[in-house]
């Protein structure tokens, strides 16, 4: 009786199974952190409806993986008069941002909902921070790249650029910048990451985020450094 061999690839079925376990860890800590912030999600969602009424939430369609779009969730941080049109960006001192959304803006609680976007699979824990639609034509020149992975709540973009607001120079406009400088620091950041990313690396990164909001996180890298400098590197 011959037996026949077979042949495994264990470049994919490693691919696959660790594909599978960031899933697993994705779900586990998403669970996880809802039933943690759910009292704190009631509070928040309360405190924009005494404030401004409905809508409580703000959703937006973005990128994920491969340019596929989907709708993603946060708290509402804008006055709800300000509606889906105008500058995609947050600024600082930006007038269309309510008092409760200056605090959400601040420690990034308006990034809760999107524990729900995880659950369903259209965002992972870690990974790119989902780009706007606005800003698709800046996938290119080798920046497509990153959308081959799940956009993600955390990772070393969402940690370096916390403070993102604060980098805008006042006589500059905002989606020119971040076209220029800021979309190219993060794309190049990301790159460097989530090729070589593992299951430990990840895990790591959610610290730093859990890290990050309550204060505890370095202020930015050299991404950060580069956004900075930009106006004395102006020509």
């Amino acid at each position: 009786m011959k037996v026949r061999s077979i042949s495994v690839d264990r470049p994919q079925v490693a691919l696959a199974s660790g594909a599978t376990a960031s899933r697993c860890l994705d779900i586990l800590v998403a669970t996880t952190a809802l039933l943690l912030f759910g009292p704190l999600m009631l509070v928040i969602a309360v405190a924009i409806w005494l404030e401004g009424g409905r809508p409580i939430l703000f959703s937006q369609l973005r990128l994920g993986r491969g340019g596929q779009p989907f709708r993603m969730y946060k708290f509402r941080k804008f006055s709800a008069t300000c509606g889906v049109t105008g500058c995609p960006l947050t600024v600082a001192q930006d007038n269309r941002l309510t008092s409760i959304g200056r605090f959400l803006a601040a420690s990034k609680l308006d990034e809760l909902p999107q524990l729900w976007n995880v659950l369903r699979g259209d965002m992972a824990v870690v990974g790119p921070r989902p780009e706007s639609l606005a800003f698709a034509d800046c996938f290119r020149n080798g920046f497509e790249r990153v959308l081959d992975h799940k956009p993600g709540l955390l990772g070393p973009c969402q940690i370096q650029f916390r403070n993102e607001c604060r980098l805008y120079p006042t006589d500059a406009d905002p989606a020119s910048f971040y076209r220029d400088v800021l979309f190219p620091a993060k794309a190049r950041l990301d790159l460097a990451y989530f090729p070589h990313r593992t299951l430990i690396s990840d895990i790591g990164w959610i610290i730093r985020g859990v890290f990050a909001v309550l204060g505890w996180a370095p202020r930015g890298g050299t991404g950060v450094a580069q956004a900075q400098n930009w106006q004395a590197e102006r020509p």
